[in-house]
This record gives C-alpha cells, structure tokens and sequence, in this order.
C-alpha cells in the first residue's frame, strides 16, 4: 500500500490524546501520529481516494482545525460539487500525491474547527450538517482496550463516530476495511485481533447470511448496531453467535448526534424515557408518531427540539422506532400499515435473512403490501431442508398480522442488497 508524503514539519500545535493508536489499513500496520498530514485548503470539500487518504484528513483537521468536509468521490455528483464550490469550498480528490483541487466560485474566509457532514440523502438529496470534532465525539468516558473495526464509508456520521473515539481515547484501535474487503471482513478481522464492530443492521445480516461460521470465530466483546431501525430478529440473531458480548443499537443522526443508546438486547427503548429530562442528554418525544428529539450534541443551528422524519411505535413498554415518515406509512383502502411492523415479522422468520417491505398501487385498495426477501441458508444440522415458499411466508405473517396487512407478492432475491452506507432502502 502506498501512502501520502507529508507536505508539511511537523504540526506544531497539540496532538489529539489517541495518536499512537494502533490503524490498520489495508493489511499495512500504521498509527495516528504516522500517517502523514496532507496540505489541505481551507476551507474544503475533500473527497478521500481510499480510507488511508480519510484518516490523514482526519487527522489533519484533528491537529490543525482546518474547516473541512470529508467524503468520497461517489457521494458527490456533479450539482453537488457545483454546491459545494458556490458555497466557497476548495473541492478535490486526495490521494498519495495530494490534494487535486477546483478552486471555490468565490473565496470565503474559513470557519476554524468546523467539519461537515453531508446526510444519508434518504429524506432526497444529501445536504450538508455543521459539527465539529467535540460534538462528533459523544463517547468520553473511560473505556477498555479494544480494536475496532470501522466498515463505514469515509465521512459519514458512523464514520466519525469510530474514528473521533480512536483520536480521543488511548487504547481504542481501528481495523479499517475497504468497500473491496467488506465480504471478507471477519477474516480480516480475527487476523488483527478486533474485539469490538460497528455497523448497520444490514452489515450484520450479510455478513450472518455469507459466513456465519467465520463471523463467529471473531473474538468480539462489543457489537453496535444503528442507522437503520433494529428489529429483534436480528439482536436475537447475534446474541446467539455471541452469547457473552454486549451487544448495543445505538439512534444516531447527522442532525442530533448519537441520541439513543440501548444495551438490554431488545428492540426499541423503555416508555419511560419519553419525556425525561437529564442535563447533558438528549431529551426524547413523540409527536404524532414522529420521533422528536433534543440533543447536546446537535448540528449547527439545529437546537432544540427536533423533527427526525421517524416513525415510532409504542408496543409492550417500548418505543420502536419502524422507519421514515414518508416511506414506512401504506394506505391500504383507508387502513394505516406500518412497513417496519411487517418487515419485522418477516424477519422474524427463521428462515428470512432479510427483507424489505413497500406500498404498490393496486386497484380498489389503492395500495397493496408487497415484500422482497432474502433466505437464509439451509442449516444442514436442520431436519427441515426445504425453503419456505411465498405461500408458506403469506401464512407466517397472516398469523401474526390484521389481514390488510399481509403482503399480497413476496418476491425472493438471492443477496442482499447494501448500498455505500452499509443501509439498504428498507
């Protein structure tokens, strides 16, 4: 692996307190302190040739505070670029030769300390969230030796939050691994020694459906799971593998930072925490089936309550979190359907690895529930070898779903399918 030459003398201004972890990136074996500091503009919008390239960003903005927006090429297009150098951003490509940069349409002074994030785009186009390496950092208490293994795309939220706890705390390492090494991830994985993992719901089920076996001979203590709504097939799923790890969903945002941390190893939060005011914790509502949330660790300019565009439902002394407003709803001749209630129970079939539920326009009703799945692999030890067939599954949710509920086509895929983010759009 190849990697940056150091444009600059050493940084003269303090190291953050994690340099001299341990960072593997691409087999190679390096730290915080020697990776090297790109000459970045300032301020600008640098989209990382590879994760070696983000780390060194990164690190760079840790050390020098430049104002800084972290991507990667994919995740902007052409208007988006045209946005970015309108709004006063250097945009450009770092890679082992530097920084490639389109100089800004107008020159703006810089923003000390200031890093943004663009969204995961699922409310539309992405658009960019001001934050800066404290309110990123929501872990702050002391935490035990671990190496981490950070799967995220460079610049995301998720992102950010594996990486400022490597920055800011002695002893917490990273694994990090390309989009190319994200099929094989737990042999590179238990190769270094990971001990903790972060990632979506549908990281974790790809990686449950391709190799399970290798999944479980990763010696993990922690698992994290968020960015997209956990269900309880899935926390069940990996408290099977890892009977003795904690294993943890964590509700996070561009806009309110990490909000919701949960550690019991159910889906959703208790009941009580609605409502409850803590000093330097976020404060949880629910207005009209809408999450509502006000954090400490906010974006700029987004103080106070705020309307996160989930949909929430309260059952059994938890609040479930189910999906976006605007997708998850489905009309079904004037009968409201939550799409996460029955992605749930299908995912709650032993033989489902995953799926994912829509509205399609049907005569009469208007609407209609239709499910795309994904089946496990048979388990060989299993007296039952045969695949459930789209009639099997119809009557697995009629018994457990109102009949306007029940999907009426469930298509089977044959992978899952992941988008950069590590989501899918469920």
């Amino acid at each position: 692996m190849t990697v940056l030459t150091s444009r600059h003398p050493a940084p003269a201004h303090r190291e953050p307190a994690g340099v001299d972890n341990r960072l593997v990136v691409g087999g190679a074996a390096l730290t915080w302190r020697s990776l090297p500091t790109p000459t970045v503009p300032d301020p600008a919008a640098v989209l990382a040739h590879s994760a070696v390239h983000a780390l060194a960003a990164a690190r760079q903005h840790a050390v020098h505070g430049t104002e800084l927006l972290l991507s990667t090429a994919s995740r902007v297009d052409e208007a988006m670029r045209a946005e970015l150098l309108e709004a006063g951003f250097t945009v450009g490509v770092l890679d082992d030769d530097g920084v490639h940069p389109d100089a800004p349409a107008r020159s703006r002074a810089a923003e000390p300390g200031r890093l943004w994030l663009l969204t995961s785009g699922s409310t539309g186009r992405p658009k960019r969230v001001g934050h800066t390496l404290d309110t990123l950092t929501t872990v702050r208490a002391d935490q035990p030796d671990r190496t981490w293994l950070c799967p995220y795309a460079p610049g995301t939220y998720a992102w950010w939050q594996v990486v400022t706890l490597s920055l800011t705390q002695p002893g917490q390492h990273l694994v990090v691994v390309e989009p190319d090494e994200l099929d094989d991830w737990p042999s590179v994985a238990a190769a270094h020694g990971v001990d903790a993992a972060s990632g979506t719901p549908t990281f974790w089920r790809r990686t449950l459906y391709r190799d399970a076996d290798a999944l479980a001979r990763v010696p993990l203590r922690q698992l994290t799971l968020g960015g997209e709504p956990v269900d309880q097939a899935i926390l069940d799923q990996l408290r099977e593998v890892f009977p003795a790890a904690r294993i943890s969903w964590i509700y996070a945002s561009s806009e309110v930072g990490a909000s919701i941390v949960v550690h019991d190893g159910r889906a959703g939060f208790p009941v009580d925490w609605l409502d409850r005011e803590t000093p330097g914790r976020p404060t949880l509502s629910v207005h009209d089936d809408e999450l509502v949330v006000t954090s400490p660790y906010h974006g700029a300019g987004l103080a106070g309550p705020i309307r996160t565009g989930d949909r929430v439902q309260v059952l059994d002394g938890r609040v479930l979190i189910t999906g976006r407003l605007d997708s998850d709803e489905i009309n079904v001749g004037g009968s409201k359907v939550s799409a996460g209630v029955v992605r749930g129970v299908l995912a709650g079939h032993p033989a489902v690895a995953w799926a994912r539920v829509t509205g399609r326009r049907a005569p009469v009703l208007g609407r209609m529930v239709v499910a795309e799945v994904v089946l496990a692999p048979a388990d060989p030890a299993s007296a039952d070898t045969g695949a459930p067939d789209e009639a099997a599954l119809v009557r697995w949710c009629a018994d457990r779903l109102p009949e306007h509920a029940v999907p009426r086509r469930i298509r089977v895929l044959t992978d899952i399918p992941v988008k950069e983010t590590l989501k899918s759009d469920v």
